[in-house]
């Protein structure tokens, strides 16, 4: 299960506010939990700690280092050709 959960799996957040929107995994926390991020001014997804049940993991990763800060994650984006898909949302 991990696995799917890893450093730099893109997601698409399935609840709350940000639902509908891409973020990326920067790190694992404790239980079900990891830590994202957008970056938010990119795809509006702040830096913050999600249940892993609030995330849809994608086929999609980014090569970043655990903990990467968001300028590090937004060069992995524009590297990966993501950036513009990031600026868009989901419909359910």
């Amino acid at each position: 299960m991990m696995d799917l959960y890893s450093v730099g799996r893109v997601c698409v957040k399935t609840m709350g506010r940000e639902a509908g929107s891409y973020c990326v995994i920067v790190g694992p926390k404790t239980g079900k939990y990891v830590l994202i991020t957008g970056p938010k001014h990119i795809s509006g997804v702040r830096r913050r700690s999600c249940n892993v049940r609030h995330l849809e993991p994608l086929k999609l990763t980014v090569s970043i280092p655990e903990n990467a800060d968001d300028a590090t994650v937004e060069k992995a984006l524009e590297e990966a050709g993501l950036t513009e898909k990031f600026r868009t949302k989901v419909r359910f």
